[in-house]
């Protein structure tokens, strides 16, 4: 029996990866043109930035609430969200949830450990980095964790929020985000998770200075597993 997956997206761009991740990898387990059935939902963007901008993680628990009640009423099975910041109140939903999660950040830790690394650099929105989602599933396997400097952080913010969520993909931007990276390794870190779900649209294993771990599509593929176990 095949689950059906429920996405509680955020932003486009990334919930769009997230999905095209699991309908192109499901064929490698389930044969040509197959894949478990998928469903999201996706409130506008700006009433989550509304809410982060002030701090307001109930409002964001109740946004994701809204949606996972919605996609358990379509018939899913589980759910998962390709959106690292919002996170942050996964606490606050969970109680409440309709269906069961998969915690993006807690499938990069499991695999951040299984590769054998030991300490891992955070990028993503300000929100995030500076947040403890990371920190704390990392911790949970054993790993420690090295934070961008606060310069970098609002670069890296910028770049997400302006340009990666719209779809835009400048080379300066790449460059920046390469040289970001190039610091936490210089942090002494032997890994870099990619803590927005936008970010493997412009830096991947080919391009970055660090060995990267793809919150997208680690949580995709842990949906998959979850989907056709």
């Amino acid at each position: 029996m095949r689950h059906h997956i429920g996405i509680v997206g955020c932003s486009a761009e990334g919930a769009a990866l997230c999905y095209r991740t699991i309908c192109k990898e499901g064929t490698e387990l389930l044969g040509a043109h197959a894949h478990p059935e998928v469903s999201m939902h996706t409130p506008s963007l700006a009433d989550y930035v509304t809410c982060l901008d002030r701090g307001d993680l109930e409002g964001v628990a109740e946004l994701m609430l809204a949606s996972a009640r919605k996609l358990a009423a379509a018939g899913a099975d589980f759910l998962i969200c390709p959106d690292n910041t919002i996170h942050q109140a996964l606490p606050l939903v969970l109680p409440r949830s309709p269906l069961p999660w998969l915690h993006i950040a807690d499938e990069v830790a499991k695999e951040a450990a299984k590769r054998g690394y030991k300490r891992v650099g955070i990028t993503g929105t300000t929100w995030l980095v500076d947040s403890d989602v990371y920190p704390d599933s990392l911790a949970a396997h054993g790993l420690s964790f090295a934070r961008p400097d606060e310069a970098d952080r609002i670069t890296a913010n910028r770049i997400i929020m302006d340009e990666l969520v719209c779809g835009r993909f400048e080379p300066q931007s790449i460059a920046a985000f390469q040289a970001i990276i190039a610091r936490l390794k210089a942090k002494g870190c032997d890994a870099v998770a990619l803590g927005c779900t936008e970010i493997p649209l412009i830096i991947d294993d080919t391009n970055s200075p660090l060995p990267t771990l793809d919150s997208t599509r680690l949580l995709a593929r842990a949906a998959l597993t979850r989907a056709v176990a």
